[in-house]
């Protein structure tokens, strides 16, 4: 496809090394190249990689659920998109894990489409049924339009990172805003600045990512991941391992051990530090508090159970050690000389 002068792609270039190219993680780096080469060789023209009710669900077109989000429409689309992405991937990816990570890249594409489907179908039922709404509000735009882009998938990263980092704070247009409501102030934001950009499919981005924090998608994912590494095991030539896990909020932290699982929440918890807890949410900080707490505990009355009682009984020397008899002879040894110090001194 030819193409004229891409400043948007020169800046990209330009904003990769300036971040360095081995700073940034693998899934990351692969996918924001796929997207780029899919620019510059697209599989399908925008206009018929875009994504809308009539295309997908009347038409028959499933494909372009595939294709709509790694498409985009100029240089510019591309450009902001991506930095977007290189921002949110190298914060996520190193909290989830490049394999999660890549995996939740793949649902989140797939599913903002369908829920964006779900919305332009919803609004259409509206039209239809509701005069009097559609005179305060102009469906009739929004329930007709073909969405071609990757912002919607990077609104539900939005949603996930802000999740993560729930104390701080994003700053808009020289506005102190919440993370907590970060998402939502930019989506009003973005569509004023620029009305030229998919409000819907912004809006499907930010249900996707609550499904995945505050809904069943997480765990959902996690039992589908679950379920297909039991089936390999079972069906294939892999041997399952005694591995055990620990999250890190649900970050795929991997803590592999051939003891028993309570050896490995042990080991998982006791590396207590602030960069451990600095993507958890609140309520999990306080959880794996409560775990600290309770394995210290735990670990303490172990060692002193565990302590043996060194007396000053002659029995006791049956237990002790080389080096305690050795050392306890030598006190003894100067303890005459120490008080015949003392003596001349008094």
């Amino acid at each position: 496809m030819q193409r004229g002068f891409q400043l948007g792609l020169l800046l990209l270039v330009v904003q990769l090394f300036q971040e360095g190219l081995g700073n940034i993680p693998a899934v990351t780096l692969a996918f924001l190249g796929f997207n780029v080469y899919l620019y510059m060789f697209p599989a399908a023209p925008p206009i018929k990689a875009c994504v809308s009710f009539q295309h997908v669900h009347r038409n028959k077109e499933w494909r372009r659920l595939f294709l709509s989000p790694l498409h985009h429409v100029d240089d510019w689309h591309l450009y902001f998109n991506m930095v977007s992405f290189l921002w949110k991937g190298l914060r996520l990816e190193q909290h989830l894990g490049a394999a999660w990570f890549l995996y939740l890249l793949s649902v989140f594409s797939l599913l903002t489409g369908l829920v964006y489907l779900l919305l332009q179908a919803l609004m259409i039922k509206l039209i239809e049924t509701n005069d009097a709404l559609v005179e305060f509000i102009d469906f009739s735009s929004h329930s007709s339009e073909c969405a071609v882009g990757f912002s919607g998938v990077l609104f539900a990263l939005k949603v996930v990172c802000n999740h993560y980092n729930p104390g701080g704070v994003t700053y808009m247009l020289n506005l102190r805003v919440s993370n907590r409501f970060a998402s939502w102030v930019e989506l009003v934001l973005i569509y004023l600045i620029a009305p030229g950009t998919s409000l819907v499919a912004h809006l499907a981005g930010i249900l996707v990512g609550l499904l995945y924090t505050g809904g069943p998608l997480k765990s959902i994912m996690e039992t589908c991941a679950g379920l297909n590494l039991y089936f390999v095991s079972s069906h294939g030539n892999i041997r399952p391992s005694r591995s055990y896990y620990s999250f890190s909020g649900h970050s795929g932290t991997r803590q592999e051990s051939s003891e028993d699982p309570s050896h490995a929440e042990t080991s998982a918890t006791s590396d207590y530090t602030e960069s451990y807890i600095a993507g958890l949410s609140e309520e999990e900080q306080i959880n794996l508090a409560i775990r600290k707490s309770l394995n210290d505990r735990g670990q303490t009355r172990q060692r002193e159970t565990a302590r043996p009682d060194y007396g000053s009984h002659p029995t006791d020397k049956a237990v002790m050690s080389q080096e305690e008899l050795l050392r306890r002879r030598r006190l003894r040894r100067f303890e005459p000389q120490a008080s015949n110090q003392r003596r001349r001194r008094l």
